[in-house]
C-alpha cells in the first residue's frame, strides 16, 4: 500500500522515493542514515501543507528537518515522510526600528548571522554555521549571546506552522498561546513549524576566542572555573572544554580550553571581564580577539565514515564539589567535558514562562566520547559508565544535546508539570500522532 501511493505521488517540490537519484543523500543527516518512504523538500508554506496532508491521508508518520544535527539520529526515520525544510531560507527584517526580522525553518544559523550582520543585528544562535534554525529554536537555543539576551526562544515573538491537518496557523502570546509556549523549549511535534519571528539585537562585533590551560587538577580547575563563572560579567559567556589525551600522546592527561565570548567590542571591558579567568591556571594560548558576531560560528565536525559520537547532557543547578569530582571521574576513563555557564538573561524568565523550564541551571554538562565503526551496544555503554552521578545531580537536560530519545529520556528532560502541559497541547493539536519525535525529542505521551 505505500509502495503504491509512493508511485502516485504528486507532491509540489522535490521528492525522493527508495531507489531514485538522490534518495541516500536525502534520506541521511549529520549523524544518521534512512530509509523513509518518502523525503519531500517542499518550496514554501504551501508545499509544506500539501505535504503533510499527503502524508495524513496515507498513514505516513513525519519527522521534520531543518538542519539534520540531532545527534540521536532523530532528523530522519526508517519509515513514514521527512519533510526537509531546506528550501524554506529566507532571512527578512520586517521592521528595522524594532528589529523584527523573519527566518525561514530551513535557514542555517550561519546564513542568519551573515544576513543579519548587515543591519547590525545578531541572535543567539547555535554554535556551528550548519544547524538548522528550526530545531535549535524549538529546542530552546543556546549559544555565544545566552547571558546577554537570552535563549533563542526568548527573543522569539510569533512562528507560522502547518498543523496535523495541513492548517496553517500564525502563533504568538494572543493567538493558540498555548501552542507557542510550546514551541519554545518543548520541541518540533506539534506542527510543522515554516517560519520564526523574532526580536534581533544590536551586535555588530564581539569579543570571541579561546584561553589554553596547562594541565592541573581537573575538579580543581572547574570549582575554578565555577567561582568566576558566578560572578562574571553578564556581557561574558563561556565555555571550559577538557579533553582527554589520545592514548600514547605526550601532552599530558588532559587539555582544557576556555571558550569565550564577550558580547560587546570594548576591548577594555572585554578585557576586565576575562581577567580573572586569565589568571585562573597558567596559560598556555590565548586567541580572544575582536571579531564580526557573524565570523565566531565554527564549521561542523565531520565524523570519520562509521563511526559516531555517544553524548549525555545534564543542566545542573549548582556546580557542587561532589559534582566537580563526578566530572573528573568522567575524563579520567576517556571522556570529553563541555561546560556551558549559563544564568544572567536565561534565568531572569519565570521557569513556566516557555517550555524551556530549567531557568535556574547554572550550568549544562555535556559529556561524549567517539566510537569507532561497528561499536558494540557494550562498548558504548562503557563509554560514560560514571555518567550516573552527574545525572542524579541534575534537574533534567538541555533536549537538543539528548544523545538517545527513549520515552523515559524524554521525560527525564522537563519538570513534570510541563511535561504535562506539553503532552496536552500535543493531544490538542496532533490527536493522531502525525509529527514523530524530530530533532528536539518533544513528549508525545500523556
Amino acid at each position: 500500500m505505500k509502495q503504491a501511493s509512493r508511485s502516485k505521488t504528486r507532491l509540489p517540490g522535490e521528492v525522493f522515493a527508495p531507489g531514485a537519484e538522490g534518495y541516500a543523500e536525502a534520506a541521511a543527516t549529520v549523524f544518521a542514515a534512512g530509509t523513509p518512504d518518502l523525503v519531500v523538500r517542499p518550496r514554501d508554506a504551501d508545499g509544506v501543507a500539501a505535504a503533510v496532508r499527503h502524508a495524513t491521508s496515507a498513514g505516513l508518520a513525519v519527522t521534520v528537518r531543518s538542519g539534520g544535527h540531532s545527534m540521536a539520529g532523530l532528523s530522519t526515520h526508517t519509515d513514514g515522510m521527512v519533510i526537509d525544510l531546506r528550501n524554506l531560507r529566507g532571512v527578512e527584517v520586517l521592521n528595522r526600528e524594532r528589529r523584527r526580522v523573519r527566518i525561514g525553518a530551513g535557514a542555517t544559523w550561519g546564513a542568519v548571522a551573515a544576513e543579519l550582520a548587515w543591519h547590525g543585528l545578531g541572535l543567539t544562535a547555535g554554535d556551528t554555521r550548519e544547524v538548522g534554525v528550526g530545531g535549535l529554536t524549538l529546542g530552546g537555543g543556546m549559544g555565544w549571546l545566552v547571558r546577554r539576551y537570552g535563549l533563542a526562544i526568548d527573543n522569539l515573538v510569533a512562528a507560522d506552522l502547518v498543523t496535523a491537518d495541513g492548517e496553517l496557523i500564525h502563533a504568538d502570546a494572543e493567538q493558540h498561546g498555548d501552542l507557542f509556549w510550546a514551541l519554545r523549549g518543548g520541541g518540533g511535534n506539534f506542527g510543522v513549524v515554516t517560519s520564526f519571528e523574532f526580536i534581533a539585537q544590536p551586535v555588530t562585533t564581539v569579543q570571541f576566542g579561546t584561553i589554553g590551560y596547562e594541565a592541573a587538577d581537573p575538579a580543581r580547575l572547574v570549582a575554578g572555573w565555577r567561582e568566576l563563572a558566578r560572578a562574571s560579567d553578564e556581557d561574558l559567556t563561556t565555555i571550559l572544554n577538557l579533553l582527554p589525551s589520545p592514548p600514547g600522546g605526550s601532552a599530558g592527561p588532559y587539555t582544557a580550553m576556555l571558550q569565550c565570548c564577550y558580547g560587546g567590542s570594548d576591548p577594555d571591558a572585554a578585557a576586565a571581564a576575562l581577567r580573572p579567568f586569565r589568571a585562573l591556571a597558567p596559560v598556555s594560548a590565548d586567541t580572544v580577539r575582536e571579531t564580526p558576531y557573524a565570523d565566531i560560528l565554527e564549521a561542523c565536525p565531520t565524523l570519520p565514515p562509521g563511526a559516531r559520537m555517544e553524548i549525555r547532557n545534564a543542566l545542573v543547578p549548582a556546580l557542587d564539589d561532589a559534582m566537580t569530582g563526578a566530572i573528573a571521574d568522567l575524563l579520567a576513563d576517556g571522556a570529553a567535558i563541555a561546560l556551558r555557564g549559563l544564568g544572567g538573561a536565561v534565568a531572569r524568565v519565570a521557569p513556566d514562562a516557555t517550555a524551556y523550564a530549567h531557568r535556574d541551571a547554572e550550568a549544562m554538562i555535556v559529556a561524549g566520547t567517539m566510537l569507532p565503526p561497528g561499536a558494540s551496544p557494550e562498548l558504548a555503554a562503557a563509554a560514560l559508565a560514571r555518567w550516573s552521578p552527574v545525572a542524579a545531580r541534575s534537574r533534567g537536560a538541555y533536549v537538543n544535546f539528548l544523545g538517545t530519545a527513549t520515552d523515559d529520556d524524554v521525560a527525564s528532560v522537563y519538570p513534570s508539570a510541563t511535561y504535562r502541559r506539553l503532552a496536552e497541547v500535543k493531544r490538542r493539536y496532533d490527536p493522531a500522532n502525525v509529527f514523530r519525535r524530530t530533532h528536539n525529542v518533544p513528549p508525545a505521551r500523556g
